[in-house]
């Protein structure tokens, strides 16, 4: 049976577990770490579930009480399955009270029996105990019936579902509910059923879970013939990128079985290339299967399913609501450590969208925040603490509309800032629009309102009209059965209405009726209630000196009336239909006189029968109003003939009869739509206030008439002068204009009987004085050693923290520092301050409603430090010292105003003060004499004084110093007739000017250099055109500078170049290729592009740049161009994926650059999984109590994933698994007997798997066997009998040896080895001997202790010897061989023995011949074959594969020849 690939996770780095005792027995606690921190503890239950034993239908509950620091999280398990959490099946609850912890069955059934556990985790450990719950079936099981039923539903529902075509498509047909729901479940998880099942009406859950359950098993084998594992079913997501994708990873048992993709069970076409354009596509990576929808649009919504080879592997439902944006995200540019905001406005309330940050989806956690306003309009998204990292795209997706922007975040600029971290800013980028926001958001609320009244408007008309139809078709069907029973009735109502005309007042049997008339105009109408059955009937008749009546009917059952025009001039008798109401009438036109007709009739029908009324029914008639009592009887009476009550009244009555039978299923007239009333459009919304400032609700309603009233805390208000209500509009306002503590509370607004609420939180935040906060906020400046002193009042409710900070660091009263704080001031006074103390001020005030800063800004005046060197030397000639130096470090606050010069000739003593030059630094001193040397002292002037001086080095005016070398010459251009050259000038100049420089070049191989310039022509500029050249050859360039001294050194050679015209870049490299990787290195090799003459010049190197598939970026692998045409780039990250691309360069500059086709990963080349161990045991044999280690070495890449199975499934916990590169280790710490058994390893890749079987047993020395017991049966043999050993039953490879000693030999020889059963005769027993014997139980670890029996003895009879000679006859026992005994069926496990025996008889004796296959066994040393007293057997010491087959035995003798055979299966 297929089944979804679990991956269990491995024990995390230190927590390899101590196990340890708890004081309640059968806890099991395990410790995480070695030593805990003080004061935390492990889980542990002070009280642990009681095992229950109950009937089905009651209810069962576990209860569990756990101790721990930090507190314990409580979870449950069952052994077999999943606990389905459900009202109605299963629920976890916690008491906080009791602090107890209870699993809870409502009505607990037999399926709930299982064993449970209950675990108490925390950080430091984790305590585990077990629970039995037993249930008890009683009687008629009413689950068992419902099973087999929902079972054969199931397996009939299952056969719907697979109707397919002959190439295992589907019909092509629409799916209909049904099938739809049950497919849905089929695939969705279970935290999902209840949300399924409550969308589509299924309200017996224990049922549908129980019929899931049975066509999920019947899935799976389906599954199971075409894929072997199938895991990460992903339903529909979609993405950023206007597409939506279903994945799913299986593992296909053929890779050519067909994929199918299905919508609402309909085909649809789907292409398996990115490059087609059609709209669903198929994209496989290894055994991920990934199909992409794109351009979505309201049509894509439906079920889709994924068939393969038509069996149903998949199903997802996506719905698409109908949303959209109103307003967009917008590009956001932020300041580095500064948050962004993204914000957008859907055109329908959603919980949740979607948000995207550069294709990875986002989630609520530190980094970011997802916002969703009240009415479910406005989402937002926060980026904390920006860094250039986050810069990129960000998207939010609502249904299948989506929208983008870029976030820019702004790195800081500041050179002297560059490498340090930013501090963090408090401001948000991409705020302030809020209030737009709001009012497009309830633009948006007010027309989705609109749009929903009208769809129920819409929905409520539709289901009036389907109403009216039913109603009318109802009203036809009764119509026809009523005019059947009239013509029944008739002949009754005939005899009826002449005794009414007789007057006579008897008895109905009954139904009792008056009806009476009083005419007008030569018109009577008669209102009543005259039991008819069916559609009236009418009949009229004319009488002398009497008024013709007619017959109407007012009552529940809607009758006819049907009155023969009785004792006078008659009338013609129209029948009404009475409605629900019961009310009806009907006229008729009579004759000129009225008068008063009074009559009883009865009304009997085979099949209904009526109850007596003890009521009279009387009528009167208004002359010609007559006629329209029976129109309005004639629509609102009923069509039944068995009606209800009688109705109100008519036009032409008072009061209808009265018949009770069955009621009417529904009105033939629609009900009058009722006004819905008063209703709320925006309701009031919650706020904060602050202490002083105004605040206001305001709601919404439907009508501009409404009238409301306005309650706080449930007390009515009224407006007065601190409080404004106002109505503008379907806007009902309340504005509170200076906001005090009593202002708090719950306000609500009630208008028709409908009522909204909002609270006022009223805050005390505190809060600066404006006027002082400006005067704050302007700059201080002193002098050194002065005070200075900030103070600023505040508001707020107390208590506030109050925190005075200077550049960052928070201040304190000690030293030179003095804060003071009073009630509503503090006040900062700093003594004796220092230019080091300049810097921001800021005060920082907080209480529980919030904080405020206010910053300022310090300057402390102080002396300039000394002028900087070192010393520049502009000019030092024979008539002029011109020199610079930089200005002072700290100018103390102050500008600089001037330089103060002193000079000294040296050799002198005095110094010359040359005066104030002003704030430059720099000097040009003409008055100097040619070969002197000068010394110079500077100062800095400002206004709090001068600084300390700095004394300059030796200046000599007029030395021949001549200038260091310019740069080696760069090659700016060539050409076959001139070469452009360029030179950076000296550092040093030697104190003058450079006047210019000379030009020197050399052929390559020659060692003469000649100048360029002519001698008397020097260079004036930083550059020259070397003209004079020979076209093909190569050149090389040296410069030297020229000051007032003359010729400085030559330069460095520039680099050789060629006279000749530039060349072209070159091309793209040819078959760029991967020739290695590993998971940091990656090895590319190419061919040199083509060389295209005047177009693509040969390549003299190449560039390799990678970029990760995330960045933009192209990185450069080598900064010098290589000449090879191979590569290897290191450093990658592992399993990362990376864009390649090589550049080819040469003179003429970079070619195209050539990429690979595809993205690579940071893997060596994928490799199926292979192991590598020469000779690998299957067999391990290990004492109990002893380690058991296996170690298997392997090779795969990509790192594959590892799995130990024992027998099948998960090996346990106790099991230590250890992988490394290559190599796996299986550890058993101490092995049990029950550890004994298959392990498997499997080693799977995305190319493939491997899998490789051990058996391991665990045994130990046996015991011995019990007591010997010796028997003889037969003369001369014994028969030795003895208890098994102990160990019998727990190892089945456990088998016992018996020796033998006699008085004469006296040693101990072994007579039977390896049998299986506890007794053995022993033959050759001689009388007289004494005989003792001893029994050994042994196994694969060795030999038990002997068990001996007691000596055996049989006593040498001495008797004469009498020879008596019988008569005997001649016997002929010859015979040819038979088989008394034949050879059985073998199966035996490989690498394990096998012992095959029978028994035959024959005379002579007959020869046994041992065949395998037909081959003959006899000379084959591998097998074991003996033949004692006819008992032939052979023994296979180790078996194997090659062991299988058939085997046969042949006895052959003179007389005949017989034969038997079997066949060995071995068992892997």
């Amino acid at each position: 049976m297929l089944k979804k690939t679990k991956v269990d996770d491995e024990t995390a780095t230190g927590q390899a577990g101590i196990k340890k005792k708890s004081k309640v027995p059968g806890v099991m606690i395990t410790q995480f770490m070695e030593e805990l921190p003080e004061g935390k503890t492990t889980p542990d239950f002070t009280r642990k579930p009681i095992a229950l034993t109950i009937q089905e239908g009651k209810f069962a509950y576990f209860k569990a009480i756990v101790v721990g620091d930090p507190t314990p999280t409580v979870t449950w398990s069952r052994a077999n399955g999943e606990i389905i959490f459900h009202p109605d099946v299963c629920q976890q609850k916690y008491d906080p009270t009791s602090n107890e912890h209870t699993l809870e069955f409502p009505k607990v059934a037999p399926e709930d029996a299982d064993t449970y556990k209950c675990y108490a985790t925390n950080e430091y450990g984790r305590a585990v105990c077990t629970v039995i719950l037993n249930v008890i079936e009683v009687g008629f099981s009413k689950t068992k019936e419902l099973q087999k039923i929902q079972g054969e539903d199931a397996t009939e529902f299952r056969k719907r579902l697979k109707t397919r075509n002959p190439d295992g498509t589907r019909e092509e047909k629409t799916m209909d509910v049904n099938e739809k729901v049950w497919e849905i479940l089929l695939s969705a998880e279970k935290k999902d059923y209840e949300r399924i099942c409550a969308e589509y009406g299924i309200t017996d859950f224990r049922g549908m879970l129980k019929k899931l359950t049975e066509m999920k098993k019947e899935r799976e084998e389906e599954i199971a013939q075409f894929i072997s594992h199938i895991r990460t079913l992903k339903p529909v997501e979609v993405k950023d990128d206007d597409c939506a994708t279903i994945e799913l990873d299986m593992d296909l048992l053929d890779s050519g079985s067909k994929i199918f993709l299905y919508k609402d069970g309909v085909m649809v076409p789907f292409s398996k290339e990115e490059g087609e354009e059609m709209k669903h596509n198929l994209k496989q990576v290894g055994k991920k299967y990934v199909f992409t929808i794109k351009n979505l649009s309201k049509d894509d919504a439906g079920l889709y399913s994924v068939d393969v080879e038509g069996v149903n592997v998949f199903s997802t439902d996506f719905k698409v609501p109908e949303v959209d944006f109103a307003v967009k995200i917008q590009e956001v540019k932020a300041e580095e450590r500064e948050d962004a905001l993204f914000q957008c406005v859907l055109t329908a309330p959603m919980n949740e969208i979607n948000w995207y940050g550069k294709s990875a989806l986002l989630t609520n956690n530190e980094k970011h925040e997802i916002i969703v306003s009240e009415d479910k309009l406005i989402h937002k998204l926060i980026v904390r603490d920006c860094l250039p990292l986050d810069g990129g795209i960000y998207a939010a997706v609502a249904g299948i509309k989506s929208c983008n922007a870029w976030l820019v975040v702004e790195v800081e600029k500041d050179p002297a800032k560059k490498g340090k971290k930013a501090a963090r800013k408090t401001t948000i980028a991409g705020a302030g629009n809020d209030e737009e926001l709001l009012r497009i958001a309830k633009e948006q609320q007010e027309r989705y309102q609109k749009e929903m009244e009208e769809k129920a408007q819409l929905a409520k008309k539709a289901q009036e009209e389907k109403e009216l139809a039913a109603a009318a078709v109802r009203a036809k069907q009764k119509a026809e059965a009523e005019a059947k029973a009239a013509a029944k009735a008739e002949a009754k109502a005939a005899a009826k209405a002449k005794r009414a005309a007789a007057g006579k007042d008897g008895a109905v049997r009954k139904t009792k009726k008056k009806v009476a008339g009083a005419g007008a105009d030569g018109a009577s109408g008669a209102t009543g209630g005259v039991v008819g059955v069916g559609a009236g009937s009418a009949a009229g008749g004319a009488a002398a000196g009497t008024t013709g009546g007619a017959a109407g009917a007012t009552g529940g059952g809607g009758a006819a009336g049907s009155l023969a025009g009785a004792a006078g001039g008659g009338a013609g008798g129209a029948a009404g239909v009475g409605g629900r109401d019961g009310s009806g009438a009907a006229g008729g036109a009579g004759g000129n006189e009225g008068g008063d007709v009074e009559g009883d009739s009865e009304v009997e029908s085979d099949e209904d029968s009526f109850e007596d009324s003890d009521e009279d029914i009387e009528g009167e008639g208004g002359g010609a109003k007559g006629r329209e009592g029976a129109k309005e009887g004639g629509e609102k009476g009923d069509l039944g003939g068995e009606g209800e009550e009688g109705g109100e009244k008519g036009e032409g009555g008072e009061k209808g009869g009265e018949r009770r039978k069955r009621a009417r299923a529904g009105p033939l007239v629609p009900d009058t739509v009722i006004d819905p009333g008063i209703h709320f459009h925006a309701g009031l919304s919650d706020c904060k206030a602050i202490i002083g400032e105004a605040a206001e609700l305001e709601c919404k309603v439907s009508s501009e008439e409404c009238v409301g009233i306005w309650y706080k805390d449930g007390a009515e208000i009224q407006a007065s002068e601190s409080l404004t209500i106002s109505k503008e509009g379907c806007f009902h306002r309340l504005k509170i204009h200076k906001v005090t503590e009593e202002n708090a509370g719950k306000y609500k607004f009630e208008a028709d009987g409908r009522k909204t609420e909002a609270e006022i939180a009223v805050e005390d935040p505190p809060r600066f004085d404006k006027e002082e906060l400006e005067a704050f906020k302007a700059p201080v400046t002193i002098k050194k050693g002065h005070k200075a002193t900030y103070k600023l009042s505040y508001i707020g409710r107390e208590p506030i923290k109050v925190q005075w900070y200077l550049e960052g660091e928070e201040l304190s009263s000690e030293g030179n520092i003095n804060i003071e704080t009073s009630d509503g001031t503090s006040r900062l006074l700093m003594m004796k301050l220092q230019h080091k103390d300049s810097g921001e001020i800021k005060i920082k005030l907080k209480n529980v409603f919030g904080t405020i800063e206010a910053v300022s800004q310090l300057n402390v005046l102080d002396k300039p430090t000394p002028p900087m060197g070192p010393l520049e030397i502009v000019e030092a000639s024979s008539s002029v010292i011109d020199f610079k130096w930089r200005p002072p470090k700290d100018s103390g606050g102050c500008k600089i105003q001037n330089y103060i010069l002193e000079r000294q000739q040296v050799g002198r003593n005095t110094w010359k003060k040359v005066g104030p030059i002003g704030p430059e630094a720099k000097y040009r001193d003409s008055d100097v004499d040619h070969g002197r040397r000068y010394c110079y002292r500077i100062r800095v002037e400002t206004e709090m004084g001068t600084s300390e001086m700095m004394e300059t080095e030796d200046i000599q005016a007029g030395t021949k110093a001549y200038p260091a070398p310019p740069s080696a010459p760069k090659v700016a251009s060539a050409f076959k007739d001139c070469i452009n050259l360029t030179w950076s000038p000296p550092a040093d100049t030697g104190g003058t000017s450079i006047l210019g420089y000379n030009l020197e070049k050399r052929k390559k191989g020659s060692n003469l250099w000649g100048q360029v310039n002519p001698p008397n022509e020097i260079i004036r500029g930083k550059g020259f055109a070397v003209k004079d050249v020979v076209e093909g050859m190569e050149y090389e360039f040296r410069v030297s500078a020229i000051n007032d001294s003359g010729a400085g050194e030559f330069s460095t050679p520039s680099e050789f170049v060629f006279a000749r015209d530039p060349k072209k870049p070159p091309g793209k490299v040819l078959d760029l290729k991967v020739t290695d990787s590993t998971y940091t290195t990656l090895s590319l090799s190419w061919n040199k592009p083509k060389d295209i003459k005047g177009e693509e010049d040969e390549a003299k190197g190449y560039f390799v740049e990678i970029r990760p598939a995330e960045n933009t970026d192209w990185d450069r692998c080598n900064s010098n161009a290589i000449t090879m045409t191979t590569y290897t780039v290191k450093g990658m990250k592992s399993m990362a994926m990376y864009w390649v691309r090589v550049i080819a360069t040469n003179d003429g500059g970079e070619g195209v650059p050539q990429e690979l086709d595809n993205y690579i990963l940071a893997m060596p080349p994928p490799v199926r999984p292979r192991f590598t161990d020469a000779k690998i045991k299957s067999f391990m044999i290990v004492r109990a109590g002893n380690s058991a280690r296996f170690t298997i070495n392997f090779e795969a890449s990509p790192w594959p994933e590892v799995t130990w199975l024992k027998d099948g499934v998960p090996v346990s916990k106790k099991v230590t698994i250890s992988n490394a590169e290559g190599a796996s280790q299986l550890l058993i710490p101490s092995a049990e007997r029950s550890d004994t058994g298959i392990y498997t390893i499997i080693v799977k890749n995305i190319v493939g798997q491997e899998t490789i079987s051990i058996e391991i047993r665990v045994t130990d020395e046996p015991k011995p066997p019990g007591p010997v017991d010796l028997d003889e049966n037969v003369p001369g043999t014994v028969t030795i009998s003895w208890t098994a050993s102990p160990d019998e039953k727990r190892d089945d490879r456990l088998h016992y040896m018996v020796t033998k000693r006699d008085s004469v030999k006296r040693s101990w020889n072994t007579i039977a080895d390896r049998i299986f059963n506890n007794k053995f005769t022993a033959c050759n027993i001689m009388p007289g001997r004494e005989y003792q014997f001893r029994v050994y139980a042994k196994n694969d670890m060795g030999s038990s202790k002997p068990s001996e029996s007691a000596k055996w003895l049989i006593p040498a009879k001495k008797e004469k010897f009498t020879l008596k000679m019988p008569e005997s006859k001649a016997c002929d026992l010859q015979c040819p061989p038979k088989f008394l005994v034949p050879l059985k069926m073998h199966t035996a496990p490989q690498g394990y023995e096998c012992y095959m025996s029978c028994a035959v008889k024959g005379d002579p004796t007959p020869h046994v011949t041992w065949l395998r296959n037909n081959i003959s066994l006899n000379t084959n040393t591998n097998y074991l074959i003996s033949n004692t007293c006819g008992v032939c057997s052979m023994l296979i010491l180790r078996v194997g594969t090659k062991d299988t087959g058939e085997y046969k035995i042949v006895a052959e003798n003179a007389l005949g020849r017989a034969e038997s055979s079997t066949k060995l299966t071995v068992r892997e």
